[in-house]
């Protein structure tokens, strides 16, 4: 299930304007273009923003999100009509063909079930053509990236139209194994309301991926730095074989 601030109609909308640089997304355009793909399948798209991009480059784009709230703000947005938008995970596609599979930011650790990891594993390899790749980051748990997931280093206020100063910030709840659990909270001013959204994301070890990756028939071409956070992601370049 997504995780409130995807999936409720009020958080979702506020998505885009909280965490407007999506500067990371330029990797994965260029990725896009390296491989030559001309048919995409974007799985987590959220608010549409990497589908949408990569429609304004004339890429054939399927995107698919769980959280119906946020598959709704990315149809409402400018040349939303040359996406096909699908409310679901890897494991309920139609059948398709695509050259590239793509999961940005934190969509690969949102899914901390081990099952549901193979589930969307097989899904994708599924929606690939023979040759095709599938290309998603995760974190390097050894940075341990959640010590700096708290109140302190995360609040902000945003002046958002039509809505007033929102207020936001992380606290980082419980550190489990490889399962990290934070909360954001969205105060909102004009209202003296806040609203909350909890996450759990699984921080899984390279080799851990690639033998994931293996299991599910791909073959792993490459892992990457990830160009905006060098040193502290891994973004994994594999590849359904030919055969």
């Amino acid at each position: 299930m997504a995780d409130e601030c995807f999936r409720h109609p009020r958080l979702a909308a506020l998505y885009d304007v909280l965490d407007p640089d999506r500067s990371d997304l330029t990797a994965y355009l260029g990725i896009a273009e390296e491989l030559g793909a001309r048919r995409v399948l974007d799985l987590g798209c959220g608010t549409g923003v990497f589908a949408l991009l990569l429609a304004d480059r004339g890429i054939e784009v399927v995107a698919a999100d769980p959280a119906r709230a946020s598959i709704d703000v990315a149809r409402a947005k400018p040349g939303s009509d040359r996406v096909r938008w699908i409310c679901g995970d890897a494991t309920a596609l139609p059948p398709l063909r695509v050259d590239l599979a793509t999961m940005t930011a934190n969509a690969a650790q949102e899914i901390g079930e081990p099952d549901a990891w193979r589930g969307t594993l097989r899904g994708a390899h599924g929606a690939l053509r023979p040759g095709g790749h599938f290309v998603f980051e995760t974190r390097d748990p050894s940075q341990r990236a959640w010590e700096s997931w708290n109140r302190e280093a995360s609040w902000s206020v945003t002046e958002v139209p039509g809505v007033g100063a929102v207020e936001t910030w992380v606290d980082l709840i419980e550190v489990d194994g490889p399962l990290v659990t934070f909360r954001w909270s969205y105060a909102f001013a004009a209202e003296g309301r806040t609203m909350t959204s909890e996450s759990t994301l699984r921080f899984r070890q390279r080799e851990e991926v690639e033998a994931d990756l293996a299991g599910a028939g791909f073959t792993v071409k490459d892992v990457r730095d990830a160009p905006d956070r060098p040193g502290r992601e891994f973004v994994f370049v594999a590849v359904r074989p030919d055969a």
